[in-house]
């Protein structure tokens, strides 16, 4: 592309970063590789770009991201002096055809690796609760039907169906059930004409399907995707004025963003989930604090993580016995974000000592988190020396890693082969490994 003059802008924000020429282009590719489609830049094209020559739209987009992450704050276009990107052709008219959208991407296998080329973004813009709230005007009615509470049943049962599967069998294949759902029953009830109580419950009732939706994107390794279903289950969550599922979104999003290293923008997310939710119950409070405590323990804040776990500990045991289909938290999970704290904060003993405990009091029908976690454990056991308690613990996530079809399954188990060649001379490892590569293949 033609040059158009040079891009102070964009050499300020690379000063702001403190980065060298180098240091940049490793920061863009590096956001590029995440996207499936490598880039190769180095600073002779970072002059480039600061003498007026336009990145194309791909890189720009990489650039951006690299910026956000680095500053800790979003960086658009305008402020890195690059051109704005075409706008959309097809933008989303309403909540409706947004999610419609969303659905039938899914829906079509043929773009699975356009999905997982998606970008997860530091500086994905997320709707406040007074921004979204009430705002059941977005989903317009198409007046040629109406429905009633066995139709909201009907979408409510048919979440907890596709959880119940996601637990036992992991994502890969209900995610797609649940798109299909969406798109060819729960978009047609969204439209239809509804009393407002009705309405209210059935965008409700969409929002957690939406959410549970992009929780199973996660779980596939479909990051950017991921963050659209969730945005859009913030949108429907306010719409219906339902705060415990729009806390539990933006709970699920810092999950999401802690998971992949990114604690400052897990702490946010974090953060705004609880001041969304004031008047939440112990076991929701218990479920708040334990994201919040894992995300402070990873920027750093060791004073801040053990005073949330502790506030979560004293929750949990106030808290009551129920709990949400799939947002229940129970002592296993609180035990997980224990072992996360300590990890984080460098006690790896600690660590394995809280996953160990997490691992015996987690029910079972919970076979695909069994499975992550138990390697997780494993990984853990080995760092501290420990390799055939490793081998024993990885013996047990193969087990049921057969009956899983998880891609972050799937990461532990990548994981687990390249950690045991070092070993190979060890029989358990030995073992381990043949039998784990069997698997994979």
């Amino acid at each position: 592309m033609a040059a158009r003059g040079p891009n102070a802008a964009l050499s300020r924000l690379i000063g702001e970063a403190r980065w060298t020429y180098r240091q940049f282009a490793r920061a863009v590719n590096r956001v590029g590789t995440e996207t499936g489609t490598p880039l190769r830049y180095d600073e002779s094209a970072v002059s480039h770009w600061l003498t007026g020559t336009a990145p194309r739209q791909a890189a720009r987009t990489c650039i951006l991201e690299a910026l956000s992450r680095r500053l800790g704050r979003p960086v658009t276009h305008a402020e890195a002096g690059l051109p704005a990107p075409a706008a959309a052709t097809t933008p989303a008219a309403n909540a409706v055809e947004g999610l419609v959208d969303l659905g039938r991407q899914d829906m079509d296998p043929s773009r699975r690796r356009v999905l997982g080329a998606g970008l997860f973004s530091v500086a994905l813009t997320i709707p406040g609760w007074q921004d979204v709230v009430g705002r059941a005007e977005a989903v317009q009615s198409g007046r040629t039907s109406r429905i009633g509470m066995a139709e909201v049943d009907t979408v409510t049962a048919m979440t907890e169906k596709v959880s119940d599967l996601d637990d036992q069998f992991g994502g890969r294949h209900a995610r797609p059930m649940a798109a299909a759902f969406m798109v060819n029953t729960v978009a047609a009830y969204l439209r239809a004409d509804a009393p407002a109580p009705v309405r209210q419950a059935m965008l409700s009732a969409a929002s957690d399907l939406l959410y549970l939706t992009g929780y199973m994107a996660v779980d596939e390794g479909l990051h950017g995707f991921a963050q659209q279903y969730y945005v859009k289950a913030l949108e429907l969550a306010g719409a219906a004025e339902d705060h415990l599922t729009y806390c539990t979104t933006l709970r699920g999003m810092s999950v999401q963003a802690v998971d992949l290293g990114h604690g400052r923008r897990a702490l946010d997310l974090a953060d705004a989930a609880a001041a969304a939710s004031p008047k939440a119950g112990p076991r929701m409070l218990a479920f708040l604090l334990g994201q919040q405590a894992h995300a402070a323990a990873q920027t750093g804040d060791r004073t801040g993580a053990l005073r949330r776990l502790r506030e979560a500990e004293t929750a949990m045991d106030r808290a009551e016995s129920r709990g949400k289909a799939f947002g229940s938290y129970d002592p296993a999970a609180l035990n997980y974000h224990t072992s996360q704290v300590r990890y984080e904060l460098g006690d790896v003993s600690g660590a394995v000592e809280a996953m160990e405990l997490a691992d015996r009091l987690r029910p079972g029908v919970y076979r695909r988190t069994r499975v992550r976690h138990r390697g997780t454990m494993a990984e853990r056991q080995l760092e501290l020396g420990h390799l055939e308690a490793a081998c024993t613990t990885w013996h047990q996530a193969l087990d049921d890693y057969p009956l899983v079809q998880s891609g972050r399954a799937d990461d532990r188990v990548r994981a687990m082969l390249g950690l045991l060649k070092p070993h190979l001379r060890n029989p358990q490892a030995r073992d381990l490994y043949d039998r784990a590569r069997t698997m994979a293949a």
